[in-house]
């Protein structure tokens, strides 16, 4: 079993006062933070929320965020291949805009850390109009609510619709979206699948090929294959999450006021 180590005191105050690290950031934040104000190849260092000795560097691509492991040995840090043996030395290596690639092939510079403090302008509305639209109403009724972001992009090979051919097609998963275009060059999608529509996602081994998984919709279900096992695996587990979310989300407005968690 693998002893997990507490990060130090002093890894942790050398930590705090780095420009990009964002200490207990969500993954979720730092999603949302990097696709509407970073560019691509921007990045920042945050806690990750699985374990006390890992750390997560986010990292947004041309149209999603991937998220990499950082870990702490008690006496390094860990990231990818390369062991670095002080905070010092992984911020150096930082520095010289490395090129990162993930299993799935795809390949980014880290070019833009993110700084932790951005100059804000101190401006505020005045309130002019400030009138309740309903009555009767109580905190009960107030369900706080946000798309899920959890994005991905990628390759993947799909089945044509009446032609049964497999082509190549450039794959982009962004809130309740999943578009696919003719290639990671194109700026216009082939077409855009509303996943509030679809009803599974799963392995699928009616086809001549391997790591292959479909997406069911009511009027046509989608074939869809991976490079590796491991890829498609990836692309399931965050499709099945965001249905999950979808879900409850259509529960929670579905749900009488009387049932709504307190």
């Amino acid at each position: 079993m693998t002893q997990r180590r507490e990060p130090s005191a002093h890894l942790d105050e050398e930590l705090r006062a780095l420009g990009w690290y964002h200490y207990n950031l969500t993954r979720h934040a730092a999603e949302a933070l990097l696709l509407s104000n970073g560019k691509d190849g921007s990045y920042l260092l945050r806690k990750s929320n699985e374990r006390e000795d890992l750390y997560s560097l986010s990292v947004r691509g041309k149209d999603s965020v991937k998220h990499f492991h950082v870990e702490y040995t008690g006496t390094s840090l860990k990231f990818g291949f390369n062991e670095f043996s002080s905070l010092k030395e992984l911020v150096m290596h930082f520095a010289n805009q490395p090129l990162i690639g993930s299993e799935t092939g795809n390949l980014i510079v880290l070019k833009h850390p993110y700084p932790h403090e951005v100059e804000e302008p101190s401006i505020y509305e005045s309130v002019r109009v400030h009138t309740a639209m309903q009555t009767g109403r109580t905190e009960n009724d107030l369900v706080p609510n946000a798309p899920s972001l959890g994005t991905k992009e990628g390759y993947l090979i799909k089945q044509g619709k009446i032609v049964k051919n497999w082509k190549t097609r450039w794959f982009t998963l962004h809130r309740n979206e999943l578009k696919y275009f003719k290639d990671q060059t194109a700026t216009e999608p082939i077409r855009a699948l509303d996943l509030t529509e679809c009803s599974a996602v799963q392995f699928d081994y009616s086809q001549e090929r391997v790591n292959c998984f479909c997406l069911v919709f009511p009027l046509r279900t989608y074939y869809l294959c991976a490079k590796t096992g491991i890829e498609a695996d990836e692309w399931i587990k965050i499709l099945r999450w965001k249905l999950s979310q979808i879900r409850k989300q259509v529960e929670q407005r579905s749900a009488p006021s009387s049932q709504l968690p307190p």
